[in-house]
């Protein structure tokens, strides 16, 4: 097999989306307001075909495109939750933009485009590879946020995520232009063959700027500014698609670049996480209990869950690497039944996102008043659901490397956390019912019992998933 061959054999997902995504904008270009339907019946199989490949294809790692792209157990796994919460954004999206009449053709290319841009960062394996994926995720992801460019809430937040947004990759390049100019590589192998456990100052200032960009990508703290803005301006879709996918291509970086990058400076690193870990965790607790809008309120929820799942790469080693992706994981099916409920939040037409809307939500619609308090316990980390074992993962991993007072300081922060899910679920069944909702929609009802049922009974057959972020944690080392 020549070497063009191999490379795109290893890189046959994202070759798929970046040729169907020139076929869609010349499709969409030619056919015009036509093409809105199809062009996103196409994304959604673009996304599906991508997932197959990836669960179908070979199981063997390989470093391809001259030393920059990387494919693995880790690239596969952080992949297919990358693009399960893509395809699911995209297709609950379809009648909350109908409605909004943003139904155009371009936002699912964007959406492709922002993927894609995702696939090629979690499979970065040096620092230009890293950058250019960052930004076509970037690129994509600041026109979505204010996709709705007639709504000032949707311009400003596509505004903010701009601007906060370019003073982050600025940090960021800067930090990979002092790695580089300490190491004389951009490839992580040839950074951590050259720091080799004697890091000079000028790489831990490097090694400090670069995290500094990806924590903005997480909304870890102090980098979280952006984020509640973004999230309550932004379309609904467009903000499950934040706290979903970006969240999975964000955290997968992230583990890869100190991971493989750093293993000789692991104390060192290990600090920052530590420090951005303890602030989010604290904060997203803490900021989200005065909040009256649910989607802001989802913003410090996912600065919260970020510092949950720092703790287990604080912890580091396989078992904390596997505790993050079993977490991730998690919070993605999370995620997404949330935000199917939060689609489903209309009174006569007009999307609500107030949580006193959601009063008496149990007298009014039942089904849904349920599953979204399955959704709440288990955010919330409250046994047998599986977010508890979100956290029991990444603590548990974090006591056996002796990181007891950080895992207590996790403990404390959920605990308050649960304030405010709890205190949704009680505004569901024991205040007055406020006006019922309408008639909610196929797709956001669907995948709302299905996250359901997931966060539900996960515990009764963990095995399988627990074997597969093992297998995906254990090809990064």
């Amino acid at each position: 097999m020549s070497h063009l061959s191999t490379d795109l054999a290893h890189s046959l997902p994202e070759f798929i989306l970046a040729a169907g995504i020139l076929f869609l904008v010349l499709f969409g270009a030619i056919r015009g307001k036509d093409s809105d339907g199809p062009v996103t019946e196409i994304a959604a199989g673009l996304l599906g075909i991508a997932i197959v490949i990836i669960l179908l294809g070979g199981k063997t790692t390989a470093v391809v495109f001259n030393g920059a792209f990387i494919d693995d157990g880790f690239g596969r796994f952080m992949k297919v939750l990358t693009l399960v919460g893509s395809l699911v954004t995209l297709v609950m999206s379809q009648d909350f933009l109908a409605r909004e009449k943003l139904d155009k053709y371009e936002f699912p290319i964007l959406i492709l485009l922002a993927t894609l841009g995702m696939l090629m960062l979690i499979s970065a394996a040096g620092l230009i590879a890293l950058y250019l994926g960052l930004e076509l995720m970037s690129l994509a992801l600041y026109v979505i946020a204010a996709f709705h460019r007639d709504n000032i809430r949707a311009s400003e937040a596509g505004l903010k995520y701009f601007v906060l947004g370019a003073l982050s990759s600025g940090m960021l390049l800067y930090g990979a232009s002092l790695l580089y100019g300490f190491a004389g590589t951009v490839s992580f192998a040839g950074i951590a063959e050259t720091i080799n456990g004697k890091a000079s100052l000028g790489a831990v200032f490097g090694l400090v700027f670069l995290m500094a960009g990806l924590a903005f990508k997480m909304s870890a703290v102090p980098f979280h500014m952006w984020t509640p803005d973004v999230y309550e301006g932004a379309p609904t879709p467009v903000t499950a698609f934040f706290a979903s996918a970006v969240k999975m291509a964000a955290v997968a970086i992230t583990l890869r670049v100190v991971i493989t990058a750093f293993p000789g400076i692991s104390s060192q690193w290990r600090q920052i996480i530590i420090f951005i870990s303890l602030l989010s965790m604290v904060l997203g607790a803490f900021a989200a209990i005065g909040q009256s809008n649910i989607k802001r309120l989802m913003a410090y929820s996912a600065i919260g869950h970020i510092g949950f799942a720092l703790v287990g790469l604080a912890a580091g080693g396989e078992a904390g690497v596997s505790g993050v992706l079993a977490y991730m994981a998690i919070y993605l099916v999370m995620t997404l039944g949330t935000f199917a409920a939060i689609l489903s939040m209309r009174v006569n037409g007009e999307s609500v996102e107030n949580i006193s809307d959601l009063s008496g939500l149990a007298k009014t619609d039942g089904l849904m008043a349920f599953f979204l308090a399955m959704m709440m316990f288990s955010l919330a980390g409250i046994p047998p659901l599986a977010g508890f074992f979100a956290k029991w993962y990444v603590f548990n991993a974090a006591i056996q490397a002796g990181l007891y007072w950080l895992a207590v300081i996790g403990v404390l922060s959920s605990a308050v956390a649960a304030y405010y899910y709890l205190r949704i679920v009680k505004i569901m069944y024991f205040d007055e019912p406020a006006p019922a909702f309408d008639t909610p929609d196929v797709v956001p009802r669907a995948v709302l019992a299905v996250t359901g049922i997931l966060v539900l009974f996960l515990f009764v057959y963990p095995g399988a998933f627990i074997d597969a972020t093992n297998a995906a944690a254990q090809s990064l080392f």
